[in-house]
């Protein structure tokens, strides 16, 4: 099982080169437009890229979303619409790349994971946005659309801050969402993270140990699907750029402490599992301990007994002859002493070990 996914093309070929891939988890592919200013709104699905050129010659601003598994062939009308980069065209189609902003002429692009909790493991699905003035571009190669939050917003605040900014405001509502989406995934694996301890200071067995190390593969996955992201927010905020305004850096700046806050909690929970995974060796080996521990007290206490019956078992019978033979074995009472003397060495011998809390 592949646990970190990346698509490219093989070695040598030129760069920009756009080939489409079936990709797990993707739906169809949609078009929407969403247009906007403090007094309008229109929202409507696009069959063609071509049918956004309307709204673009406004003083509004328009947000285009391509949901789904996007083809070349749209993926090329929308570069000679809006005269995208092929590189950038190249890493929409090929996913998995690390987060980035990279500063095109016509447009800033950024690359981002949003991380997927699924019943089995956690996933990231790759989002692309193109930032330029008065239009946002975003892709999200998944089935549901991660932005519907920010719809209802749009739709429901006619005086909001979305409404009344730009487009650069737009685009740091999208950065905070995808980032604050890895809160609620940490939460989980954190509710996780307390169930496994309890199973190691109870009863820890090998299925604790394989979570143990499901959940250790889980945090390397959002670790480096996360930890880029405080980079490109750290680029976004520091480099001047013509397509963010000084008002919009401040949000930028939170959604940066928002990342610090992210990894901070993912450091701790791998710093929890690396200690966790120390006290289930320490707890195996304690238990490995205790077994051997009774098994030498049981071994300790039948030596005097075998001592005892082994030397009872010689065949010297007692004779008038020699001063050294062993009379025991004609007394009249010499079989049940010998088992009074056993159970004795036997009782003396736990109630030993018990006082030395060595059972």
């Amino acid at each position: 099982m592949a646990h970190f996914q990346k698509h490219y093309h093989p070695p040598g070929t030129p760069p920009g080169t756009l080939t489409e891939r079936m990709l797990p988890n993707t739906g169809e592919m949609k078009i929407s437009l969403i247009d906007y200013s403090s007094e309008s709104f229109v929202e409507k699905q696009l069959a063609s890229a071509e049918d956004c050129l309307p709204y673009l010659k406004e003083s509004t601003v328009t947000w285009i979303h391509i949901q789904g598994r996007v083809t070349a062939k749209i993926l090329k009308e929308l570069a000679l619409l809006f005269e995208l980069h092929p590189l950038a065209q190249e890493d929409i189609l090929n996913s998995g790349q690390r987060p980035k902003v990279e500063a095109y002429d016509t447009q800033l692009f950024t690359v981002l994971n949003l991380p997927v909790k699924t019943p089995n493991t956690i996933t990231g699905e790759q989002v692309s946005l193109f930032l330029a003035q008065g239009y946002l571009i975003s892709f999200h190669q998944g089935i549901t659309d991660p932005f519907e939050t920010i719809r209802k917003r749009l739709h429901n605040n006619p005086h909001g801050k979305i409404r009344r900014l730009g487009a650069d405001y737009l685009l740091y509502c999208l950065l905070d969402l995808i980032i604050d989406e890895g809160f609620p995934v940490l939460e989980t694996l954190g509710e996780r993270i307390e169930l496994i301890e309890e199973e190691l200071l109870t009863v820890p067995n090998k299925a604790t140990l394989k979570k143990l190390h499901h959940i250790k593969r889980e945090l390397l996955i959002l670790r480096r699907m996360l930890w880029p992201q405080r980079d490109l927010l750290n680029k976004l905020i520091r480099d001047e750029s013509e397509f963010l305004n000084d008002g919009t850096l401040i949000y930028l700046r939170d959604c940066y402490d928002h990342t610090i806050q992210i990894i901070d909690l993912l450091d701790a929970y791998r710093d929890m599992t690396a200690s966790m995974m120390d006290v289930y060796l320490s707890s195996i080996s304690y238990r490995l301990n205790d077994v051997m521990r009774l098994l030498t007290a049981i071994s300790t206490i039948f030596i005097p007994l075998t001592f005892l019956v082994g030397l009872y078992g010689m065949n010297f019978n007692a004779n008038s002859d020699s001063p050294w033979a062993m009379p025991e074995l004609y007394w009249y009472y010499g079989y049940p002493m010998l088992w009074g003397l056993m159970i004795t060495i036997t009782v003396g011998m736990v109630a030993y070990f018990k006082r030395k809390d060595w059972f």
